[in-house]
């Protein structure tokens, strides 16, 4: 008996040990990024409900006597290790995140959550876990443009019969000869994450079987979807016939995000009203497993086999798999706009970004304006929105929508910690005369043509500068770059 215990305990210490190896750098990462403002992750939000969940079921007794659990988590065990492995020869965080929902899926598992009174699904305990990553930001660079179509031609559907004075041109609608643009901001993707968090949270708690749970969430999606578009149509319709909303504007807060929030509960109302699946018992599906468990003597030697395993993945070197290929660098013009140039050393944190994942960048400034221009074979390591860097660099930024003439741009105002205050615009072209204002556009256009290499152009100008300068300074650099026009 003694033995046996003794057994049991180095076969704990050594899975624990090994997973808490596996985790540590991946863990360190994703609280990082809760703190970190270019992420504007409020991943934290999603932990604590976890947590929670997790403390609500453990306060409760166990209500069967199986006890081959442990198999089962180690076997979660080992598949997280196996994706941190890919994470670390890549050097791709997001990976070495995602495979942290499997030890929450293996921890819950051992924990035995799902045979409890209060039971809980470890497996969407572990998918709501995967909230806690900056998920909203991956799915806006990755999926943010075709969900700017697809809620656009859905609110022009819905607008259509309201007025017949409706101009629909992809992304931008124009209603009673007012433009409104469908923006990266307004592609749905944060009430997206938060109506599939709620539908994740239900599962989680009812348990119905993967095929009813996975109908529901994509009921979720779909809704989603509508909800945005309806938000989409109603700041349309306030912002071309104000006096029906009693003259406020309704792009100015409370207002907008009073018309967000009420959208997104009409969103999540159906699904509360309708959702009363049948629990799944979790006890019953590990009875397939159950003849198969290990012996305990075997057991110790794996954990301890698994330890080693966990010390030869986190010290493997890391290679990146998406780095930017050499191409012919683009430079900045040693004059512009009647002033001679300045070069502005890049940031030791951009230098070394820079050497570990290629790519080009180079700022110069021009009397009281200034340029960055980023070249780059990955975009989705080296081209982001503004307000990413802006953020980290302790800016306050306000996006201000988008200007199509001469050169699209997306446009941003940017308050420093002292006050200053500063207009930024950026536009991205590809080598074959793509041109858009939208980074999400840029990453949709290259994910169907990698072999395109892309260029983004940010222009910096003091916000109380006359327009007249600044036109004259976005002149100057259109003309100097020769940059495709649409």
């Amino acid at each position: 008996m003694t033995k046996t215990l003794a057994n049991h305990r180095v076969t704990a210490f050594g899975f624990g040990l090994a997973s808490a190896i596996l985790a540590f750098e991946p863990a360190l990462w994703l609280v990082r990024t809760w703190f970190d403002p270019s992420y504007s992750s409020s991943g934290a939000v999603y932990l604590v409900a976890v947590a929670g969940l997790l403390l609500w079921s453990l306060s409760s007794p166990v209500d069967h006597s199986a006890n081959h659990h442990r198999q089962t988590a180690a076997l979660l065990l080992v598949a997280s290790a196996f994706i941190r492995l890919i994470s670390q020869v890549f050097a791709i965080n997001v990976i070495g995140g995602l495979a942290l929902a499997f030890d929450i899926f293996a921890i819950a598992t051992l924990l035995r959550v799902g045979e409890r009174k209060r039971a809980l699904s470890p497996f969407w305990l572990s998918a709501l876990f995967l909230f806690s990553l900056p998920v909203e930001r991956i799915v806006q660079r990755l999926l943010g443009y075709p969900l700017q179509e697809l809620s656009a031609n859905a609110s022009c559907f819905l607008l259509s019969g309201v007025t017949e004075n409706l101009s629909c041109n992809g992304v931008r609608l124009t209603l009673e000869g007012k433009d409104v643009l469908v923006d990266l901001p307004c592609s749905g993707t944060s009430s997206l994450m938060l109506s599939l968090a709620f539908i994740v949270v239900l599962n989680a708690i009812y348990r119905p079987r993967l095929s009813v749970a996975l109908l529901w969430v994509g009921i979720t999606l779909v809704l989603s979807i509508l909800g945005n578009s309806l938000r989409i149509s109603t700041l349309a319709l306030g912002i071309a016939y104000p006096h029906w909303v009693l003259d406020v504007n309704v792009m100015m807060e409370p207002w907008h995000s009073v018309i967000g929030y009420i959208t997104l509960a009409l969103t999540l109302l159906p699904i509360l009203r309708l959702y009363r699946p049948k629990a799944r018992m979790f006890v019953a599906s590990l009875h397939m497993v159950k003849g198969h468990e290990l012996p305990k003597s075997l057991q110790k030697y794996l954990a301890l086999a698994f330890v080693g395993l966990a010390v030869v993945v986190v010290s493997l070197p890391r290679q990146a798999v998406d780095v930017a290929r050499a191409t012919t660098l683009p430079v900045l013009p040693l004059f512009l706009n009647g002033q001679s140039g300045q070069d502005i050393p890049l940031l030791p944190v951009e230098q070394q970004y820079l050497e570990a994942y290629g790519g080009y960048a180079v700022k110069k400034r021009y009397g009281e304006h200034a340029l960055t221009l980023v070249h780059t074979s990955s975009p989705l390591r080296h081209l982001h929105a503004p307000d990413d860097c802006l953020r980290g660099l302790g800016y306050r930024v306000e996006f201000l929508g988008s200007r199509f003439e001469a050169m699209p741009s997306a446009l941003y105002r940017a308050t420093a910690e002292n006050g200053q205050q500063w207009q930024v615009s950026v536009s991205f072209f590809s080598d074959d005369g793509h041109v858009t204002n939208n980074v999400a556009e840029a990453i949709w256009i290259w994910l169907q043509n990698p072999s395109l290499s892309w260029t983004s152009i940010q222009r910096v100008s003091p916000w109380q500068g006359a327009l007249s300068n600044q036109n004259q300074f976005e002149a100057a650099v259109f003309a100097a770059f020769d940059f495709p026009r649409t």
